[in-house]
């Protein structure tokens, strides 16, 4: 029997510590569960500073003997430690090999492109969920998406042609999130973000639809579409969802595809968030820009204030054409925080819950899996009875 349900990984970090004090606060009784780092000392402040003060597993991410203590102690890890191709391989190596389910809330789908080709099948053979992308990046996406495909597929009888999902949001950025985006764009993993079948099998069919590259006015939304920074993460991981799910014989569609975008009602807001995203990734792409950035941004630890992160939202609206030529929408939202912060904590948390409490309702599925491959429907029925939006209907989408 391992000695923990639940490790939080980097407890110490902004992100980090939400997480370990949404675990004590929703904690289910008897769980058993600890937080670890590289610093005992910060950890054992973090655990003072909780009701009922977790243990402390001190492991190094460099450090494969003690990641390995680690992952042998407990059923789950949840980790926020980035940026994750610098600091998340040797955790994940250690749970594959100790058969630890993993969860994490990178969006460094590069990264993820390489645990895929090193982990997959091992994970897979052993029934171990290594679940990246358990955030903001890319929960609901990847979810809506799955939900509103279900539900077209429940209520005509066919599949699903195209889905669009469109963003609006208010919130701020963390250091780690910053960390991560400049770590990607230093060691080149920013180019591969754009290859439209990054996490798919070899030979199999692009169903991330074209990166949007302007702004366009959209009857349907009755807003002003524009290009996305995450677009080229969440629909990549749509894109693995999908495949997989159609070679299990449980597809969208034959021809599915998946677009993405943020919508704006100001036609000069867009072009003006639009031209601040391009100059935006001028800079990451030279190292005399990165040094700009880097110094302008949060660094690794900071975040925004409770003000901000409270103050925040998110709302996804996503548009199906069925292949019945009929239509329906989705709605993904949280209105009860930022998503970087409040909204991702909670996703991470409950995807955790999710592999501890619901595993013998999840998809009997294993290896290195999206959101939407390892919890189905599951997951958002947790995040709904957390305070999530999640609704679908058919026809057009409403106001």
């Amino acid at each position: 029997m391992r000695t923990y349900d639940l490790i939080v990984y980097g407890a110490t970090g902004f992100t980090g510590r939400q997480a370990a004090e949404r675990v004590a606060a929703m904690a289910p009784a008897g769980l058993r569960w600890a937080i670890g780092g590289r610093d005992r000392a910060r950890l054992e402040d973090v655990a003072r500073s909780l009701p009922n003060p977790p243990d402390v597993v001190v492991a190094d991410g460099q450090d494969e003997a003690a990641l390995a203590h680690l992952a042998a102690s407990t059923s789950v890890i949840l980790t926020t430690a980035g940026p994750f191709a610098r600091h998340g391989d040797k955790l994940v190596a250690a749970a594959v090999a100790h058969q630890t389910h993993y969860v994490d809330i990178t969006g460094e789908s590069p990264w993820v492109a390489t645990l895929i080709e090193r982990f997959h099948d091992q994970a897979a053979a052993d029934g171990t969920r290594i679940v990246p992308f358990c955030g903001f990046d890319s929960i609901p996406s990847d979810l809506g998406v799955f939900q509103l495909a279900r539900h077209v597929q429940a209520t005509r009888g066919c599949g699903v042609r195209r889905i669009v999902g469109s963003f609006s949001m208010k919130g701020g950025v963390n250091g780690g999130t910053m960390a991560s985006a400049l770590n990607m764009a230093e060691t080149g993993q920013s180019k591969r973000l754009l290859r439209g079948t990054l996490l798919q099998p070899e030979g199999t069919r692009r169903v991330a639809g074209p990166d949007r590259r302007s702004v366009d006015w959209d009857p349907t939304r009755r807003r002003h579409l524009l290009p996305f920074f995450m677009a080229p993460i969440n629909t990549r991981v749509v894109g693995r969802s999908a495949t997989l799910l159609a070679a299990d014989g449980e597809g969208y569609g034959e021809a599915f595809t998946y677009e993405e975008a943020m919508e704006t009602k100001g036609a000069v807001g867009a072009w003006t968030m639009t031209l601040g995203m391009g100059m935006a990734d001028a800079l990451l792409k030279r190292p005399w820009g990165r040094g700009l950035v880097a110094r302008a941004v949060p660094k690794p630890g900071e975040g925004p204030s409770t003000g901000a992160m409270d103050g925040g939202f998110f709302r996804a609206r996503f548009t199906a054409e069925a292949e019945d030529g009929s239509t329906a929408w989705g709605v993904v939202a949280d209105m009860h925080g930022d998503p970087g912060n409040r909204s991702t904590v909670r996703m991470l948390v409950q995807s955790a819950l999710c592999l501890l409490q619901d595993r013998d309702r999840l998809p009997q599925r294993a290896g290195v899996l999206t959101p939407a491959l390892a919890f189905g429907a599951v997951l958002p029925e947790r995040l709904a009875a957390d305070g999530m939006r999640w609704e679908t209907g058919d026809g057009a989408l409403p106001g």
